[in-house]
């Protein structure tokens, strides 16, 4: 039975590489998006995967948009909350403004997507759910508490969300990626580049596709014993 997934943030950088992937597996894919609408019809015409445009921070918003995603494609199987936005500053200069607009998509937005597909996957007896986090969820990061403290907030929900989806046969994971060779990678001067590979031990920045390859697995139906796991993918510079 072909499975049906959301992909947050789905048309760009890692978002874009699981959309890709999930697809190759036989998915059904309905990818997600706030504002670049350009970037989106390219990707829809690259790849024939569906872009849907909505603000993950907005509950109502991801409630339109997932019953207009179910009437399209089908009841949502699979949710990849990858969506997330920085606002750096260190926090003696943090506005309100920069703290809230972190939590609310990176944080707030996991809930907001989840509640909404929450109640049919319970129905159906079977979901899975794989959040982004990132390295600095779990080490921290200089000038990005906000940031840091919405991906930390990530693995905390996914652990407590796995132990009420558990009987359900709805699994909930988090993939927590290092440095990956993104899009946004390519604004960081090369001597400040140069300090973040030299800390990796395995000598470069990750792929957006070995992200993805690890969220296909926890996606897939073999995964059904794996939930309220982190899977760290970063390298080798941080072990937990």
């Amino acid at each position: 039975m072909a499975r049906v997934a959301i992909v947050t943030g789905g048309s760009r950088g890692i978002g874009a590489a699981i959309s890709k992937a999930l697809k190759a597996e036989g998915v059904t894919v309905a990818a997600t998006y706030a504002g670049n609408d350009e970037a989106a019809a390219a990707f829809t015409a690259e790849t024939g995967i569906k872009t849907y445009k909505w603000n993950v921070a907005d509950y109502d918003d991801c409630a339109a948009g997932i019953a207009k995603v179910e009437a399209d494609l089908g009841p949502v199987d699979i949710l990849v909350n990858n969506a997330g936005i920085t606002r750096d500053a260190p926090f003696h200069k943090m506005t309100k403004d920069q703290w809230h607009q972190v939590i609310d998509t990176n944080l707030t937005g996991l809930f907001n997507m989840t509640h909404n597909v929450w109640g049919g996957m319970r129905e159906r007896k079977f979901g899975r759910i794989v959040s982004i986090s990132s390295i600095n969820g779990q080490k921290g990061q200089f000038a990005q508490s906000n940031y840091a403290a919405a991906k930390a907030g990530d693995i905390g929900f996914t652990k407590a969300l796995a132990q009420e989806g558990a009987r359900a046969g709805i699994t909930v994971n988090v993939v927590a990626p290092g440095y990956i060779n993104t899009e946004m990678m390519s604004t960081i001067p090369e001597k400040v580049m140069d300090q973040i590979v030299g800390a990796i031990p395995v000598g470069r920045l990750g792929e957006a596709e070995e992200i993805a390859r690890a969220v296909t697995f926890l996606a897939s139906d073999d995964a059904g014993f794996v939930t309220g796991s982190t899977l760290t993918a970063n390298g080798g510079q941080y072990m937990v």
